[in-house]
């Protein structure tokens, strides 16, 4: 059966969101990318400061948001249809100039997972060959890296920039990696406006990638925490979401 136009539409190059006002990050020429991927259901602020942190921290030109299509550790799904996180998401970045939506976690024609493995190597060839491409995550998502698909390869394919806790040790990061990585406790840690301590990743056989950390953001904002807040109508305007996103939701009678 021919796919429908919606499938089509989303798989367009990975580096394009279809939104002619979303930032192009396969442009000619080095770029410093970031992929976030994640539900974004829905999209909040602490997602927002995360991507603001960590482009001014690493100098990024272009946080790629990449809603998710199929998450494979929540067989159950997002309570928000794709369509929906992709609007809220270009709602929430809309004005940030190095922020853009990406389709390249978007669901895939036959509907099998997303493995992020997988949407950073279809990246990395989308990018230049002098580029540099990362991988942004909060720490919640970092604490579960060791059950991800081919979770110990990914800071080999795209280097990881984790946003940590306020409070959040070193050690317990290091006792979450994935078999056969091991995190150097020596660190560099750069002044500027966001502080960021970068540490070496080494694998079984000695090769080694970067680790970027974000420590001491604190951000505290729970999507489940506003679904909930939503279902018994405690969420107001001025709340942890972004004003359209607030919007959105309330004219389209989502998580009630």
């Amino acid at each position: 059966m021919p796919a429908s136009p919606a499938a089509r539409h989303y798989h367009e190059p990975m580096l394009q969101s279809g939104n002619p006002e979303d930032a192009r990050a396969g442009s000619s020429g080095v770029r410093r990318v970031a992929f976030f991927g994640g539900s974004f259901d829905p999209p909040h602020r602490g997602h927002i400061a995360i991507a603001r942190a960590a482009q001014t921290a690493l100098h990024l030109d272009t946080v790629l948001f990449a809603p998710v299509g199929a998450q494979p550790l929540k067989p159950q799904g997002a309570t928000a249809g794709f369509e929906d996180r992709l609007a809220m998401t270009r709602l929430a970045i809309a004005g940030e100039p190095n922020f853009a939506v990406s389709l390249a976690d978007a669901p895939s024609i036959n509907s099998s997972p997303n493995y992020t493995i997988d949407t950073l190597r279809t990246l990395r060839t989308e990018l230049s060959a002098s580029s540099a491409l990362f991988c942004l995550m909060g720490a919640d998502s970092f604490l579960t890296l060791h059950r991800w698909h081919r979770g110990a390869d990914i800071p080999f394919v795209a280097p990881l920039i984790v946003a940590s806790r306020p409070g959040q040790s070193l050690g317990e990061l290091a006792g979450v990696l994935p078999a056969g990585l091991t995190l150097d406790r020596e660190s560099n840690q750069s002044a500027g406006p966001v502080e960021l301590r970068t540490y070496t990743l080494r694998n079984s056989v000695g090769v080694t990638a970067p680790f970027y950390l974000l420590p001491g953001l604190n951000i505290d904002i729970s999507a489940s925490a506003i679904r909930q807040q939503v279902r018994a109508a405690h969420v107001q305007p001025d709340s942890d979401l972004p004003p359209a996103v607030f919007d959105y939701i309330a004219s389209h009678g989502l998580y009630r």
